[in-house]
C-alpha cells in the first residue's frame, strides 16, 4: 500500500513538473518556431520543378511571387509617352514697345526736311525691321539672363520668330514719307492697341494673328485710307509668335508619363508557363533566374527564413526570460501564449488564401489583433506589445502577394496599429462588453490607417477603396467575435483569472454570494468590508486590487456550513462555543478555510481565489481557544496542549494578495469589536496585528517588503477612518469627565477584542 502511494505521488509530481521543466519550455519555443517556418515557407521559398531544356511542361508553372513583366512594362511606358501632348510655353513679349520705337523714328525722319524722300524710303527699309528684330533679341536675352527658360526653348523662340518674320511690301515704304505728323500721332495709339490685343492671345502661328489685323484697323478711329493701310503693315511686322514648342518640357512630361506607368506584373499564382509549352533556352534561363528549377534551386532563401525565425523567437524568449511575469517560469502560461499566437497565425493564413478571390484588400479583414487582445486580457499588456511587433512582421510576409519585396509594409503596419489599439482599449476592461468596444476601436483605427494609405497612394479606384475600408471596419468586429468566443475556453482550460472573469465573479447574484448573503448576512457584510480594505491596500503597493476584492468576497464562504459558530452571525444569541470543548471549537473554526476551498472547487471557482480562501489565515494561532484549553487542562490537572494543535493548517500566504486579504480580514474584525474607536486605537490595532503576523513568520513565503507593509498600514488607517468616521471620537472632543465605570468598560472591551478575533477568524 505504501509503495502504491509512493509511486502515485511520484507520478503526480512528474505530471505537475512539466509546468516548470526547461525541456518543455524549449520544446514550446521550438514548436512556435516551426509554426512560423511553415506559415512563411511558401511566401518566401519558391516551389521548384524538374524541367529539362527542350522538354514539354507537364503542368502549368505558376509564378512563385509577383514577377515583373519587363516587355509588357516597356510597351506600356512607350504607349503612355506617345499619349503625352507636346508642351508649349508662353513667352511674355511686349511688342507694343517696338511699335512705339518705330513711330518715334518715323516722326523723327519725316520731320527732317533735309532728307530726301528716296533716302527716307531706303532708311525705312532698314530701320523698321531692325527695330523689331532688336527689340525681340533684347527680350530673348533677358529671358536667357534670368534663366527663366531652358536653352532648347530659347533656341526654338529665335528660330520661330526668324521664320515667321513679316516682310513689309516695297510700295508701303514709299507711302510712309507722305505721312504728316498728325497722321503719325493718330496712327500710333491704334497700332499699339491692336498689337497689345493680338499679343495677349496665344500665338503659335503669327500668320493667323495677322489675318485679323484688317478687321481691327477698319473698326478703329482712322479715316484716311493711307493711314489704315500703313498701320496694317506696321502691325503685321510687329506681330510675332509667343507660344513656343518646349522640347525639353515635352521630354520631361514623357519621362513622367513613363515613370508613372505601374510595373506590369505576373501576379503570384498566375500561370507563368502554360501546360504543354516547349521549354526553350530563353524560357529555361528565365525559370532558372527565378529559382524554379530543382537542379538550379538556391537554398539561401531557406537559410534567410531560418535566421529570421530564430531572431523572432529569440526576441520573444529574451523578453519572457527577463520579465517578472508568471510566464517566466510557468510553462502552462507559455503553452497558452503559444496557442494564442498559433491561432492568430492560422487566421492570417486562412485570409491570405482568400486573396486569390476577386476582392481587393481582403487581407484587411483578418483578425490580426486577436493575439494582442487576448494576451492583454489573459497575461500582460507589455507582453502583448512585444507580441504585436512580432506578429506585424509575420503578417507583412503572410499577406505579401503582389510585390517583389519579401515584406508588404501595409499589412504589417495595419497589424501593428490594430494591435496597439486593441491593447490600449482592453487593458483596463472590466466587462465582457468591453471586448466589443475594443473591437470597434480596432475597426476605427484600422479604417483611419487604410484611408491614410489610400490617400497617400492616390491611384486606387473608388470600388477598391470601398472594399479596403469595409474590410478594415470588419476586422475589428471579427476580432471581438473571436476573442469573446475563445476567451472562456482559455480561462477554463488554463485556470486564468482575467479581470473580466473577476468582475463576473463579483456579481452578488453568483450562487455562492447569494448563499453567503442569505445564510450568513454578518459574514457577507464582513466580506464586503474586507474586500474594500484589501483592494485599497493592494492598490497602494501595486498588487492586484480586483483579485483582492473578489477573493475577499469568497474567503469566508466555508462559514456557511456552520454559521452560528461565528460571532458575526450570532445576532444576540447564545455563543455555542461556551458549551463545547476548546478542541472542538478549534476544529470548527479551522474547518471553515478547508470547507471554503471544497465549496469553491465544486463551483469551479479559479484557483487564485481558492488560494486566498485557503491561505488568508496562514498558520496563525487561535489564541483564545488555545489559552482556554490550556487553562482547562490546568484545572483538570492534565497535560497542556501543544501550541501547534491550535494553529490553522495553512499554508502561509504565497502571494501578496493572499497576505493582504488575511491582514484586512483580521483588521476589520478587530476594529469592529471596538466601541467608539479613536484614531489612535485604530492605528495601534492595525500595527499590532501586522507586527504579530510578521513576528509569527506569516509573510515569509510571499514577497511583501517592510516598506510595503508600512504602506498597507497607512492605507488601512485612511480607509478605516472613512468607514468608521461617524463613530470616531477624537481625544480633543471627548468629555472631560467620564465615570470610572465607563473607563473600566472601555478597557474591558479592548481586552475582549482579541477574544472576538479568535471566534471571528
Amino acid at each position: 500500500m505504501n509503495n502504491r502511494v509512493s509511486i502515485q505521488g511520484k507520478f503526480q509530481y512528474r505530471l505537475a513538473g512539466w509546468r516548470y521543466s526547461a525541456i518543455v519550455r524549449f520544446l514550446l519555443f521550438l514548436a512556435l518556431a516551426v509554426v512560423f517556418y511553415v506559415a512563411l515557407l511558401h511566401r518566401i521559398v519558391p516551389q521548384t520543378y524538374d524541367i529539362q531544356l527542350g522538354s514539354v511542361t507537364e503542368k502549368d508553372i505558376l509564378a512563385p511571387r509577383a514577377i515583373a513583366n519587363e516587355v509588357a512594362t516597356e510597351k506600356a511606358k512607350e504607349e503612355a509617352a506617345a499619349r503625352v501632348q507636346p508642351v508649349y510655353k508662353i513667352a511674355s513679349l511686349r511688342n507694343e514697345v517696338a511699335v512705339e520705337a518705330i513711330f518715334e523714328k518715323l516722326q523723327q525722319i519725316n520731320s527732317d526736311a533735309e532728307v530726301s524722300v528716296a533716302d527716307k524710303v531706303n532708311i525705312y527699309k532698314t530701320v523698321i525691321p531692325t527695330i523689331i528684330q532688336d527689340h525681340l533679341d533684347r527680350q530673348i536675352k533677358g529671358f536667357t539672363d534670368s534663366g527663366q527658360y531652358n536653352d532648347l526653348l530659347l533656341a526654338e523662340m529665335r528660330k520661330s520668330i526668324r521664320e515667321q518674320q513679316y516682310r513689309i511690301p516695297e510700295e508701303s515704304f514709299y507711302k510712309i514719307p507722305r505721312l504728316t505728323k498728325e497722321d503719325l500721332t493718330a496712327m500710333e495709339p491704334v497700332a499699339k492697341e491692336i498689337v497689345i490685343k493680338l499679343m495677349s492671345d496665344q500665338i503659335t502661328d503669327a500668320q493667323t494673328a495677322r489675318v485679323k489685323v484688317p478687321e481691327l484697323v477698319n473698326s478703329s478711329t482712322l479715316t484716311k485710307n493711307n493711314a489704315r493701310e500703313l498701320v496694317q503693315e506696321l502691325v503685321r511686322a510687329a506681330l510675332s509668335p509667343n507660344k513656343f514648342y518646349d522640347q525639353k518640357g515635352t521630354e520631361e512630361a514623357k519621362g513622367h508619363a513613363r515613370d508613372n506607368v505601374k510595373q506590369v506584373m505576373i501576379n503570384k499564382n498566375e500561370v507563368l508557363v502554360p501546360k504543354g509549352e516547349k521549354v526553350t533556352e530563353e524560357l529555361y534561363q528565365r525559370l532558372a533566374s527565378l529559382d524554379l528549377l530543382k537542379d538550379e534551386a538556391s537554398y539561401w532563401p531557406n537559410l534567410g527564413l531560418f535566421l529570421f525565425i530564430v531572431l523572432c523567437c529569440v526576441f520573444l524568449y529574451m523578453y519572457v526570460r527577463q520579465s517578472s511575469l508568471p510566464i517566466n517560469h510557468n510553462n502552462a502560461q507559455l503553452f497558452m501564449y503559444v496557442l494564442i499566437v498559433v491561432l492568430t497565425i492560422a487566421g492570417m493564413k486562412l485570409f491570405s488564401l482568400l486573396q486569390n478571390l476577386d476582392y481587393p484588400y481582403i487581407g484587411y479583414l483578418a483578425p490580426t489583433a486577436m493575439a494582442a487582445m487576448m494576451v492583454t486580457i489573459l497575461l500582460n499588456s507589455h507582453l502583448a506589445f512585444v507580441t504585436a511587433v512580432v506578429l506585424s512582421v509575420i503578417s507583412s510576409v503572410i499577406f505579401n502577394s503582389d510585390h517583389l519585396q519579401s515584406f508588404e509594409f501595409k499589412y504589417g503596419l495595419l497589424t501593428l496599429t490594430s494591435s496597439f489599439a486593441a491593447i490600449f482599449s482592453i487593458q483596463r476592461a472590466s466587462q465582457r462588453s468591453s471586448i466589443l468596444k475594443a473591437g470597434i476601436m480596432v475597426s476605427l483605427f484600422a479604417l483611419a490607417l487604410v484611408s491614410a494609405l489610400l490617400l497617400l497612394e492616390d491611384h486606387e479606384t473608388r470600388t477598391n477603396a470601398l472594399f479596403a475600408g469595409s474590410f478594415a471596419l470588419g476586422s475589428g468586429l471579427l476580432t471581438a467575435v473571436f476573442v469573446m468566443g475563445l476567451l472562456p475556453f482559455f480561462e477554463v482550460a488554463f485556470g486564468i483569472l482575467s479581470p473580466l472573469k473577476l468582475v463576473e465573479l463579483s456579481n452578488p447574484n453568483h450562487p455562492l454570494l447569494r448563499k453567503l448573503l442569505t445564510e450568513t448576512p454578518g459574514t457577507y457584510h464582513h466580506s464586503v468590508m474586507v474586500g474594500n480594505l484589501s483592494e485599497a491596500a493592494a492598490g497602494a503597493i501595486g498588487a492586484d486590487g480586483l483579485l483582492c476584492r473578489v477573493g475577499a468576497y469568497y474567503h469566508d464562504i466555508g462559514k456557511t456550513k456552520r454559521p452560528s459558530y461565528f460571532i458575526e452571525n450570532q445576532s444576540h444569541s447564545e455563543n455555542p462555543h461556551d458549551k463545547i470543548e476548546p478542541a472542538l471549537s478549534k476544529s470548527i473554526i479551522v474547518a471553515h478555510a478547508r470547507d471554503g476551498v471544497e465549496m469553491l472547487k465544486d463551483h469551479n471557482i479559479p484557483k487564485p481565489i481558492r488560494d486566498i480562501a485557503e491561505q488568508h489565515h496562514g498558520t496563525t494561532l487561535l489564541q483564545y481557544f488555545y489559552h482556554k484549553a490550556k487553562k482547562l487542562a490546568e484545572e483538570r490537572q492534565e497535560k497542556s496542549p501543544e501550541e501547534a494543535e491550535y494553529r490553522y493548517p495553512g499554508p502561509k500566504a504565497q502571494t501578496k494578495e493572499a497576505a493582504i486579504v488575511g491582514i484586512a480580514d483580521c483588521v476589520e474584525a478587530a476594529v469592529r469589536s471596538l466601541r467608539n474607536p479613536t484614531v489612535e486605537q485604530i492605528d495601534s490595532m492595525v500595527r499590532k496585528i501586522i507586527k504579530n503576523r510578521l513576528d509569527d513568520g506569516q509573510f515569509n513565503e510571499c514577497d511583501l517588503t517592510i516598506k510595503e507593509l508600512d504602506q498597507i498600514v497607512k492605507i488601512l488607517n485612511e480607509t478605516l477612518l472613512g468607514i468608521f468616521h461617524s463613530r470616531i471620537e477624537y481625544p480633543a472632543d471627548m468629555p472631560e469627565q467620564k465615570t470610572a465605570a465607563k473607563q473600566e468598560k472601555s478597557k474591558s472591551e479592548a481586552k475582549m477584542s482579541e477574544t472576538k478575533k479568535e471566534v471571528k477568524p
